[in-house]
């Protein structure tokens, strides 16, 4: 039975890859490549710039009815931090606080399935969107605009807990490294990156630069940010952090961010552990409720 399903696999995916339409999207994509490196031969000092836009200008993405719905039950507010207008969420619970902060391209309504499930728990639940993200207001912003509103977020809301997703875990490690006077009991982290050069790396991939041209977009970067890109590493921030206890969940085959990325930062934490998972990939991570539960049992422990 599993050697005819894997015959039939076999089959289906080579009628796909032979299909015109496939061969056609390929070679558009080839095309794309190719006409993007002999710009950046051509024209170095402009595919810098757009691969500086793609870092530092997130996409937005709709939401599902089921997450508006959550979003419309969280008591708002909108708050002015640097050029932008932040907003924020509260779902009132108990006396248990707990502070979520979403991915890059990510916004609060990510979280409604935990949202959710902390609540059931009575747990009272804050959460905002980022510079840029979700319903706060539109505008260049970067990796450390973002870390320094979590920081402001931890100090106004004063949270005892905290759950990131993703780039979120790169932005809440640097602002707790940043601000060891804060104290955090637990913080749970639904995947993490490790590196920024590889956020580097993934940005130059997909607009497909040469390496001559992300060497400039990195100097460009420690340029204007005055610092140096090899030292902004997750795996470095959480030895300075001030967590009593941390927790990370990662799929061991998501394709957005490896789980060796996370498999790093757990051992440089000595206040953390990870848990493998499988089945879940980079965003269902955030909906499955085998998931959700073992945060907020992390959580209340």
């Amino acid at each position: 039975m599993i050697g005819s399903k894997i015959i039939k696999a076999k089959v289906l995916e080579e009628v796909v890859y032979q299909s015109p339409l496939y061969q056609l999207q390929t070679i558009q994509k080839n095309m794309q490549q190719t006409i993007i490196k002999l710009l950046s031969i051509l024209f170095p000092n402009q595919m810098v710039r757009i691969a500086y836009q793609q870092l530092t200008s997130p996409q937005f993405h709709k939401l599902r009815p089921h997450e508006l719905d959550i979003l419309a039950q969280a008591k708002t507010e909108t708050i002015d931090f640097l050029d932008f207008k932040i907003k924020t969420y509260t779902w009132q619970g108990g006396e248990d606080t707990v502070l979520l902060i979403h991915g890059w391209e990510g916004q609060a309504g990510n979280f409604a399935d935990l949202i959710q499930h902390l609540l059931a728990a009575n747990f009272t639940v804050f959460a905002f969107d980022g510079p840029s993200h979700g319903f706060s207001s539109k505008g260049q912003t970067s990796l450390f605009e973002f870390s320094d509103l979590v920081a402001a977020m931890i100090k106004k809301l004063k949270p005892q807990k905290l759950v990131s997703h993703s780039f979120g875990g790169v932005a809440t490690t640097f602002a707790l490294a940043s601000h060891t006077d804060i104290a955090i009991q637990r913080y749970a982290l639904l995947t993490t990156p490790d590196k920024f050069r590889q956020r580097i790396d993934d940005v130059s991939m997909r607009v497909g630069i040469t390496e001559k041209v992300k060497n400039k977009l990195i100097s460009k970067l420690e340029k204007e940010l005055d610092l140096k890109v090899d030292t902004l590493n997750v795996s470095d921030a959480v030895k300075k952090i001030n967590v009593h206890k941390g927790l990370i969940i990662h799929d061991r085959h998501d394709k957005v961010i490896p789980i060796s990325q996370s498999q790093n930062v757990a051992a440089n934490w000595e206040a953390g552990e990870i848990i493998p998972i499988e089945g879940t990939g980079h965003f269902r991570i955030l909906r499955t409720a085998e998931v959700l539960d073992k945060v907020v049992d992390f959580l209340k422990s």
